[in-house]
């Protein structure tokens, strides 16, 4: 077995020679030279159990007059999961590298190692209901990772309930949080901040409420298009873009204009969708119509028959929006009358007040029809076929 130099500096000897000598009667002479050799980085368990002892007892000298030191077994780095996120599509697709650029800067600044990436594209933070988040959770529970880190606690989740949930899931798998602005997130950091993110949520929705209505009630559209009319591009006011401009559609107008004539006539919504669609005429999203597409429901203002729009009556907030906790579908729910603002929009008229009183008046009748037959009175028959 070949001596050990003391004048051979560590960082240049081989494994293989610095294990045979530390495993010689000798041996405690090279064990701090051996410790402080890169080449100590890649010698397995049982080689450790070996040159510390027999069994591993730090006391054992192997017939030398000096016990022996357990030498440290090096922990494989922690793996972290790195998840981003933005809002809406008016922020920039890069926004999510740049999120996970600065993590993983953070990440190979305190030596973990990044096993995934998760991220959510123009997807709010109100709801946990987002494929990058879900995924993140399920391989949380596979054990694929140690850290979850995030840019900041509202990437997360801007809700309070929901952020302390995420925290209480991951804590019982022994996964940390860690953000880039907050640092570790611990059960007292989620209650103030939370209880900031969530007042800040609810801010964003009363000055988002508050932005359409203006919008609204200069004659612009507050959402999205209806059928019959272009969006028109946004125009410069004070240095900014306003949106919600519109214009009438000259070809789909008349498509409107025969819908409503039709039904007035006595034609049934499932037949003026089917001749639409033999005459392959594209419906509002570009496909094929349908009944629920003409008729749609008269008390939420919906259908191509209950759009005020068409004899330029421009109606917003009839309706309002809520996610289920449980399920996160969106509920929608008509709104009182006195919250509903309706403004006129002249220069958006598509059809005159004749027709469309003869279309409600039709709706009426058929209104009338339909609940005489569920109930089988006035000699109707109790099965009836509807318009």
């Amino acid at each position: 077995m070949p001596s050990w130099d003391p004048a051979l500096d560590p960082e240049d000897a081989d494994l293989p020679e610095l294990l045979e000598a530390a495993m010689a009667p000798q041996g405690s002479a090279v064990l701090d030279a051996l410790n402080r050799s890169p080449a100590a980085q890649n010698i397995s368990p049982e080689e450790y159990e070996a040159i510390a002892g027999a069994g591993g007892d730090p006391t054992a000298t192997n017939g030398t007059s000096q016990p022996r030191m357990r030498l440290p077994v090096t922990k494989p780095p922690l793996r972290v999961a790195i998840y981003a996120r933005f809002s809406t599509d008016k922020q920039r697709d890069a926004s999510i590298e740049d999120q996970i650029d600065s993590c993983r800067d953070l990440a190979a600044r305190e030596g973990w190692e990044v096993s995934a990436t998760y991220h959510d594209r123009a997807i709010s933070g109100a709801s946990m209901f987002r494929p990058g988040i879900e995924a993140l959770q399920r391989d949380a529970k596979a054990g694929k990772f140690d850290i979850v880190l995030a840019e900041a606690m509202d990437r997360l989740s801007r809700k309070l309930a929901d952020i302390a949930k995420f925290h209480e899931r991951m804590e019982h798998l022994g996964i940390e949080i860690h953000t880039l602005t907050e640092g570790k997130v611990d059960a007292m950091l989620i209650g103030m901040k939370g209880t900031m993110n969530q007042i800040l949520l609810r801010d964003i929705g009363v000055k988002t409420h508050r932005g359409q209505k203006g919008r609204v009630k200069d004659g612009k559209l507050a959402g999205g298009n209806a059928y019959g009319y272009d969006v028109l591009p946004p125009t410069q006011v004070n240095g900014k873009s306003e949106h919600g401009g519109r214009a009438i559609n000259r070809t789909e107008a008349e498509v409107v204009r025969r819908i409503c004539r039709d039904y007035a006539q006595g034609m049934s919504a499932g037949k003026i969708a089917e001749a639409l669609n033999l005459e392959q005429i594209p419906g509002p999203r570009g496909g094929f119509w349908g009944a629920s597409t003409i008729l749609g429901n008269r008390e939420r203002g919906t259908g191509i028959l209950n759009n005020e729009l068409y004899i330029g009556r421009l109606v917003w907030n009839r309706l309002h929006f809520s996610k289920d906790p449980d399920t996160g579908k969106r509920n929608s729910r008509l709104n009182p009358e006195n919250r509903v603002t309706s403004v006129p929009v002249p220069h958006l008229r598509i059809i005159d007040d004749v027709l469309w009183d003869q279309v409600k008046a039709r709706q009426g009748a058929m209104k009338t029809k339909n609940t005489m037959c569920r109930s089988g009175t006035g000699g109707v028959p109790s099965s009836c076929s509807r318009a």
